[in-house]
């Protein structure tokens, strides 16, 4: 069902949906690991150091990794405009890739994406 779709088709009727206002944010890096979340509408920035690494519009998937590892978040996330989206916490995406299993395939794409854009901006900003 999810191959060529966006992730956003799948929480579309979101009775619940997080909104955030432009430069509110979603979470902060070191923030504890409470979910990952689609974004439905908007777009965001995703800040490591300070830096703008990733805008973040309808259908990306964020604050995954936090989700996967429990481990505190990476990352800051900001509305660059109003937003919404849907949170997603373990045990839905667990329901979620049973039901759906090409969404864990998406996650895990979405993952090896940033894992090599990272590794290009370190490419071109070697760490002193």
């Amino acid at each position: 069902m999810l191959a060529g779709m966006n992730p956003a088709e799948l929480f579309a009727h979101e009775l619940n949906p997080v909104r955030l206002a432009p430069g509110e944010v979603l979470f902060q890096a070191g923030d504890a690991a409470d979910g990952m979340y689609v974004v439905l509408e908007g777009a965001l920035d995703v800040l490591v150091a300070n830096k703008v690494v990733e805008t973040s519009t309808r259908g990306a998937i964020l604050g995954e990794m936090a989700l996967i590892d429990h481990t505190p978040r990476g990352a800051t996330v900001k509305a660059r405009e109003a937003a919404t989206l849907v949170k997603i916490d373990e045990r839905r995406f667990q329901r979620v890739v049973q039901q759906n299993p090409f969404f864990a395939t998406h996650v895990m794409k979405v993952l090896v994406d940033r894992i090599r854009h990272m590794n290009q901006l370190l490419a071109q900003n070697p760490p002193a």
